[in-house]
């Protein structure tokens, strides 16, 4: 078997602006509500306040500070050899209220100077347009994307995104795991949907402690595929060559036993966890399974003329995903009871975890990718993958991390085999390829990345730059397109 990648793969990294960028208010920008999510630990869960707080640490407010680096970022990336660049824009960067009137020039401008300097050094842009930080305004005067107004406001926002970087970006994703909807966690970070109380924790491990209203978020997520769809109409009208892809959560589901109700409990969560937003996004319509899962939780979407037809007219070019673990399911209380809180399900006898809990489960990917494809047939990118772990820097300044190494090549050796298996993979972006602000738990000793940045949970640090093992490593591998892991 040739162990190269094709030569129009597509190798990279990624990132989110709300993690890595900083400069919150600077420039003219507006207050997202990523921006009031404060710092949190494995132990201690994040929490969302309506305001600033003082003696409150807000890590999205310096983060790395790559709105100010990104040059130096970049050619880092440049150096590694990337031919893309997994990105997000900042909605608040262009309108700070997101219901503006018009658009703010500095925000625009920064973006085309970061989209100029990815095109110097060769590297295309691949641009999420909505990555977990919607403007707080929004979520205020119309609850978010409970509202149908915000579709509008979305729309306006792309018409932006695409006319001023026509000629400049080629790739667009419409939301970041678009998916994180279905579930409690996702109310009020993908969809800006408030906490009644004001202050809301965002407990990753714990879910189903969160404040929920089932109907509010799934048709929130309605209007987000209607937003998506027409955002993909407008994107090929104005530039036919741009590919617009849907982004959700990999979510690879097994049984625990072959007790037929693990099995069918293990299918349920592929459908409800992938499938519903799949279906939707690249084959246009509503899986027949949705009705069911709509009536057990007491959902009733609002449709409106057109929605149908709409959702039909806007399917995505290609479809994308993140993925660092599988789960697996059990009906039986005793093997839930053994497990504890263990993330994403019960406890898989044959993988290891990391420190924070994510199985490690390389063929899992495998698994996932064939899913996907066979249900599907559209092209797919990994555009999120990696091992979160706490590295340390050594006196003479190196940081070895074979743990990541280890991660990073057994999946990429899945994506070979998949490949082989008849997937159609355009890329792959790893997550994180500069260490950057843990959506999940606020913290930045969750480190993903190839480059290390001097920055502690605190918010301390010089923010310098330094090179990983990791980092000579991933740039072997793309140099030999794969080959040379």
């Amino acid at each position: 078997m040739d162990k190269r990648f094709s030569d129009h793969f597509l190798w990279g990294g990624a990132t989110a602006a709300n993690q890595c960028e900083g400069a919150w208010d600077a420039d003219g920008k507006g207050v997202s509500t990523a921006d009031l999510m404060t710092a949190g630990t494995l132990t201690a869960p994040r929490a969302f306040t309506p305001a600033p707080q003082e003696d409150t640490y807000y890590p999205s407010h310096e983060a790395i500070d790559h709105y100010h680096r990104y040059e130096e970022d970049i050619a880092l990336f440049a150096e590694m050899g990337f031919k893309v660049y997994r990105m997000s824009i900042a909605w608040t960067r262009i309108f700070p209220d997101g219901d503006d009137m018009e658009p703010n020039r500095a925000g625009i401008e920064h973006y085309r100077n970061v989209f100029e300097c990815c095109r110097k050094y060769g590297i295309e842009p691949l641009v999420t347009l909505s990555h977990y930080e919607m403007p707080f305004h929004l979520a205020v005067e119309y609850n978010g994307w409970a509202s149908r107004k915000t579709i509008d406001f979305f729309v306006k926002y792309c018409e932006t995104v695409f006319s001023e970087y026509r000629g400049l970006v080629k790739y667009y994703l419409t939301f970041n795991e678009i998916n994180i909807l279905c579930t409690p966690f996702g109310g009020m970070m993908a969809g800006g949907l408030l906490p009644k109380s004001g202050v809301s924790q965002l407990d990753l491990h714990h879910p189903g402690k969160l404040p929920d209203d089932a109907n509010l978020r799934f048709n929130a997520l309605h209007h987000q595929f209607l937003a998506s769809a027409k955002a993909v109409q407008i994107a090929h009208a104005t530039d036919p060559a741009v590919k617009v892809g849907c982004m959700i959560a990999g979510m690879a589901q097994y049984p625990h036993s072959p007790n037929p109700k693990d099995v069918l409990a293990a299918q349920r969560n592929m459908q409800t966890g992938n499938y519903l937003c799949g279906d939707v996004m690249v084959r246009g319509a509503y899986p027949s399974f949705a009705r069911r899962l709509f009536a057990g939780q007491g959902v009733e979407i609002a449709w409106e003329p057109g929605d149908a037809e709409t959702l039909k007219n806007g399917t995505v070019d290609f479809c994308s995903f993140s993925y660092y673990s599988s789960g697996c399911v059990s009906t039986d209380p005793e093997t839930i009871k053994a497990s504890g809180n263990f993330l994403f399900g019960v406890k898989n006898p044959y993988l290891q975890a990391s420190q924070w809990g994510w199985t490690i489960d390389a063929d899992g990917l495998r698994y996932y990718l064939n899913e996907l494809y066979g249900r599907y047939g559209v092209p797919l990118m990994v555009v999120e993958n990696g091992l979160g772990a706490e590295d340390t820097r050594e006196a003479d300044g190196s940081i070895h991390d074979p743990y990541r190494i280890a991660y990073l090549k057994a999946h990429i050796e899945a994506m070979r085999e998949a490949i082989e298996d008849g997937v159609e993979l355009m890329g792959y972006t790893p997550w994180g390829c500069i260490d950057l602000v843990s959506a999940s738990t606020g913290e930045m000793k969750k480190r993903y990345g190839f480059i290390y940045v001097d920055k502690n949970n605190d918010g301390s640090g010089t923010l310098q730059r330094s090179r990983k093992d990791s980092f000579e490593w991933y740039k072997r591998c793309i140099a030999s397109n794969g080959a040379d892991l």
